[in-house]
C-alpha cells in the first residue's frame, strides 16, 4: 500500500483507520497532500474531492446527518480553513459529528510573510467541541490529541478540528509505515436516570402539558412513547416538519393553530408544565407565546445540552428520550382533562378555513407547496432549505413515511444544497431539495461535483428575490427594499442545471406544476431541477390572508 512519507501524515491517518472514520471529503491543494496521498490510497476510506470548501464543508455535513457518525473534511492551508465554519457552526448547533482536517505551514512560517497562511490553531474556537493543534513531528502527545479529538466528536455529536503542519516535500510517498501510533479507546459515559418521583407527580396532578418536539432523526423515539402522549387527554404534542414523529393527535402545524389566538386563547392553552425535546424550533410563533405565557415548569431532555429557549428552563434530564420515557411513564398516572380535546377542535376548525383557502388562492408560493408537499414520493427523503421554504412547508400536511431535515442548528441559507446531494449520496433513497431562489443561488457551486444521485430532484422556488423578508415588519416597496432586502433579480436556474447535467423543467400555474411533477418523479435516469415561477408582489398578500382567514 502507498502512505505519505511525512511520519505526522501517517499517524492521522492509521488513527482515523482504527477509529472507523470512513468519508473523508476531500478539498484540493498543496499543503494537505500528504493527507490526500495516505486517505485515497487506502481502501478503508471513501474519499469524495469537491473543490469548494464551504460546499465541500456542508456535503460532509449532510453524510453526518445521514449516518450518525463523524465524517471528516480535509483542506489545505490559509484561507481554505475559513471556508468550513458556516457548516462546522451547523455542525455545532444541529449536534452531527463533523471532524476538520486542516494541514497548515510549521509554525516557524506563520506570520513572516510566508504565501498562504493564516492563524490556523483554534480558528473554530467559539464553536468546537475540541482543538488538535499538532506538533510538526510524530509523538505520543499528538497521537493523545487526535485521538481526543476523534472520540470527542463520538461521544459529543459535534464538530472538532485537527490542524496539522506540514513542511516540504510534500508529495513523497513509502510502501511500508514508519509510525505505530497509540490509540486511546473511547470513554463510554452513560449518564443515569435520576429519581424523578416528584417530576412524575407533578406531571400525574397536571392537567395542561404541552409537549414541543424539535427537529429529530427518523426512528429515534420509540413509537410506544410518542402514543402514551398522544393518547393522554391532558397532553398536548406540538411538532414540525423536521419532527419525524407522527401520530392522529398530534399538532403539525404549529402557527396555523396559534397564529389567530386571541388574549382569551393564549391564556387558556398556557401549559403548566412544558416537556421538550429534539433539536431547534422553527416555529417563532410558539417562542413568542411560551417567552410571554410561561409554563410554571420547563423540563428540556437531551444527553448532551438544554437552552433556555423561552427564559423558563426548570430542569435538564440528561438522558435520551427513550432511556426518560421508559422510567418516568412506569411512575406517571392519567389525570381528567379537556385540555388537548379542545385543542384538537380548534384544529379541526382549522383545517376546515384551510382548505376553504387553499381552494379560492391564485397560483402563489402557498398554492405551489400545496401541490408539491402531497405528491412527494413515499418512502423518500426531502431536504428543505431555510428562510421561506421551510415555513411554507410548516403548514401542509406530509406522508409521514417522508423523511424530512433542514439546516435549523443556525438556520442559514448557505449550504443546503451541498448539505442535500451529502445527504443523497449517503442515503441512496430518492431525495427532493425544495430550495429558494436567494439560497439556491448561493449555494450553486454545491452542484459543481461528482457525487449527485441520479434520482436527487430539485424543486426550485424562483419568486424573483428574497420572499421572506415581505411578510416581516417594516417591509415597504422602495428601492432600498427591494435591493438591500429582498434583493431582487431575474435570473433562473436553466443554464446551471444544462451546466450540471440536470434535466431542467418549470411551471408557472397550477397546470404546469402538476405536469412538471409528473415528469421530474418519472425521471430516473438523471437528476432533475424544477424551477417553480410564482408571482413576487402577491406571495406576501397570500400568506398573511391565510392566518386572517383561519378563524
Amino acid at each position: 500500500m502507498k502512505y505519505p512519507k511525512i511520519p505526522l501524515a501517517q499517524s492521522i491517518i492509521e488513527i482515523f483507520r482504527a477509529k472507523g472514520i470512513q468519508h473523508i471529503v476531500i478539498s484540493p491543494g498543496s499543503r494537505n497532500a500528504p493527507l490526500t496521498i495516505g486517505f485515497v490510497n487506502n481502501p478503508n476510506f471513501t474519499c469524495y474531492s469537491i473543490a469548494d470548501e464551504r460546499c465541500a464543508a456542508f456535503f460532509a455535513l449532510g453524510i453526518a446527518q445521514q449516518i450518525n457518525k463523524p465524517v471528516a473534511v480535509v483542506c489545505t492551508s490559509g484561507s481554505a480553513l475559513l471556508n468550513f465554519y458556516p457548516a462546522f457552526a451547523e455542525a455545532f448547533y444541529s449536534e452531527i459529528p463533523l471532524i476538520v482536517l486542516s494541514a497548515d505551514r510549521p509554525k516557524s512560517k506563520i506570520d513572516i510573510g510566508d504565501g498562504q497562511t493564516i492563524r490556523q490553531e483554534n480558528v473554530f474556537a467559539n464553536h468546537s467541541l475540541f482543538n488538535a493543534n499538532l506538533n510538526e513531528f510524530p509523538s505520543d502527545e499528538n497521537d493523545l490529541l487526535i485521538n481526543e479529538a476523534l472520540n470527542t466528536a463520538f461521544a459529543k455529536c459535534g464538530p472538532v478540528h485537527i490542524n496539522a503542519p506540514f513542511e516540504e516535500p510534500l508529495y513523497e510517498t513509502v510502501e511500508e509505515l514508519s509510525v505505530k501510533p497509540k490509540i486511546v479507546s473511547e470513554e463510554i459515559v452513560s449518564n443515569q436516570i435520576e429519581d424523578i418521583s416528584s417530576f412524575a407527580h407533578d406531571w400525574s396532578q397536571s392537567k395542561k402539558k404541552l409537549v414541543l418536539i424539535g427537529g429529530l432523526n427518523p426512528n429515534e423515539i420509540e413509537q410506544k412513547y410518542l402514543d402514551i402522549l398522544g393518547n393522554d387527554a391532558s397532553v398536548v404534542v406540538m411538532t414540525e416538519v423536521t419532527s419525524n414523529v407522527h401520530h392522529s393527535n398530534y399538532v403539525t402545524n404549529i402557527d396555523t393553530i396559534i397564529t389567530p389566538f386571541t388574549e382569551e386563547d393564549f391564556l387558556e392553552f398556557q401549559p403548566d408544565i412544558l416537556l421538550t425535546f429534539g433539536g431547534m424550533i422553527v416555529s417563532k410563533r410558539i417562542k413568542v407565546f411560551l417567552r410571554k405565557y410561561q409554563p410554571k415548569q420547563h423540563w428540556h431532555i437531551d444527553k448532551l445540552r438544554a437552552y433556555d429557549t423561552y427564559g423558563c428552563l426548570t430542569k435538564h434530564f440528561e438522558v435520551s428520550p427513550n432511556e426518560f420515557f421508559e422510567s418516568f411513564f412506569l411512575k406517571t398516572t392519567s389525570v381528567e382533562s379537556d385540555y388537548q380535546e379542545k385543542l384538537l377542535g380548534i384544529r379541526e376548525i382549522r383545517s376546515i378555513k384551510h382548505l376553504e383557502y387553499l381552494h379560492k388562492i391564485p397560483f402563489t408560493d402557498l398554492k405551489a407547496f400545496d401541490i408539491i408537499l402531497p405528491k412527494l414520493q413515499s418512502n423518500s427523503q426531502l431536504q428543505i432549505s431555510n428562510s421561506s421554504p421551510i415555513r411554507y412547508a410548516q403548514l401542509i400536511s406530509i406522508n409521514p413515511t417522508i423523511e424530512v431535515f433542514c439546516n435549523r442548528g443556525t438556520s442559514g441559507i448557505d449550504g443546503s444544497t451541498s448539505t442535500a446531494i451529502g445527504a443523497a449520496s449517503a442515503s441512496q433513497k430518492p431525495t427532493v431539495l425544495i430550495a429558494g431562489d436567494i439560497g439556491f443561488l448561493y449555494d450553486s457551486n454545491g452542484l459543481w461535483n461528482n457525487y449527485i444521485p441520479k434520482n436527487f430532484k430539485i424543486i426550485l422556488m424562483n419568486n424573483g428575490g428574497g420572499g421572506i423578508f415581505r411578510i416581516l415588519p417594516g417591509h415597504d416597496e422602495s428601492p432600498v427594499f427591494n435591493t438591500f432586502f429582498e434583493t431582487s433579480h431575474c435570473l433562473t436556474a436553466e443554464h446551471l442545471a444544462k451546466m450540471y447535467g440536470f434535466e431542467y423543467l418549470t411551471a408557472s400555474n397550477e397546470t404546469t406544476l402538476e405536469k412538471g411533477l409528473e415528469l421530474m418523479f418519472a425521471q430516473d435516469e438523471k437528476p432533475v431541477l424544477l424551477e417553480v415561477f410564482t408571482p413576487t408582489l402577491e406571495n406576501d398578500k397570500v400568506l398573511l390572508q391565510y392566518f386572517r382567514e383561519l378563524v
